[in-house]
């Protein structure tokens, strides 16, 4: 058993608990956000700052890890993690590698540390990048606390892995926002929510058992199924803005080799339908995400 090769608050404990695959799904929206930077930037001559650059990846990660031990530590508190019934990956707490108290340093310090990079921001941003990494701190915490539970979920990932981080990541860079960014960043966030659609299918009887009512135990597994190839196929057309605004590799590249990931996915969640062979297609889900940003930003960046 998994749970008795890991030792007690060890490297490999805190490494399973920081969920490094997720790592992608933070740093998609910021590589995008460069990638149309960058492109803008060396379209009108201006300069390209490579430590502000490094300080939003830097920033999103932490974060990200962040978010994942607050995830562990408060679905193990109000007992969504149940052991027996879990069909997701395991969580650090639940299964005792982590004690909860060591949790709670850990959040109090990657919370921390997260402020401590994203501050330098200022300095590229302005002082609004204060009240930006203030409220993203603050729903980091609200997700799982609360809005998880009353379907709001994937309005955040919307919100906070595609709106937020690919526009803030180019006004800091630029000091402003355009059309194209804004479809972009609508488009990161559909890709990235279907991450937390498949991980909701999974889980949608054991959600409901424990009052965890998202979109999929709201609207139904047809839905939520329908929900996941939609939103990936809405991300691919809203490509076309960016074909108009003079990058048409960007809206062709995620057609050609996102698009298809996607429905082969798609079609796998439907003929699994439940249990956790599900979590072949989280894993598969995250790889796509991973080809959707590099498609995109390759096809911003090529000339």
């Amino acid at each position: 058993m998994e749970k008795e090769t890991v030792r007690q608050n060890s490297a490999k404990a805190w490494m399973l608990a920081a969920r490094p695959k997720t790592l992608s799904g933070a740093a998609v929206p910021v590589m995008i956000g460069l990638a149309l930077a960058y492109s803008d930037a060396a379209g009108s001559g201006l300069a390209f700052d490579w430590t502000a650059a490094a300080l939003c990846f830097l920033f999103a990660m932490i974060m990200q890890i962040d978010a994942n031990f607050i995830n562990d530590y408060f679905d193990f508190i109000k007992g969504t993690d149940d052991t027996e019934k879990r069909l997701g990956p395991r969580r650090a707490c639940a299964q005792g590698w982590v004690k909860p108290r060591s949790m709670r340093y850990a959040i109090a310090l990657t919370t921390i540390a997260a402020c401590v990079a994203g501050l330098p921001l200022i300095f590229y941003g302005g002082v609004e990048m204060i009240l930006v990494g203030a409220v993203c701190v603050v729903f980091c915490f609200l997700y799982t606390t609360y809005l998880s539970y009353v379907g709001l979920g994937d309005v955040l990932v919307l919100v906070f892995f595609g709106l937020v981080p690919v526009c803030i990541t180019y006004y800091i860079q630029l000091h402003t926002c355009t059309w194209e960014v804004l479809a972009a960043s609508v488009s990161c966030g559909l890709v990235i929510d279907c991450l937390l659609l498949v991980n909701n299918y999974r889980d949608r009887d054991t959600d409901r058992e424990a009052g965890k009512n998202t979109l999929v135990v709201r609207l139904g597994a047809h839905c939520g199924r329908m929900l996941y190839l939609s939103s990936g196929l809405t991300a691919c057309l809203l490509g076309a803005v960016s074909a108009f605004a003079g990058h048409p590799l960007a809206f062709a590249m995620p057609l050609l080799t996102y698009l298809p990931l996607h429905v082969l996915t798609y079609r796998r969640i439907v003929r699994i339908n439940k249990g956790k062979a599900l979590n072949a297609c989280l894993g598969e889900t995250a790889r796509n995400i991973l080809v959707y940003g590099i498609a995109v930003s390759a096809g911003v960046l090529i000339i």
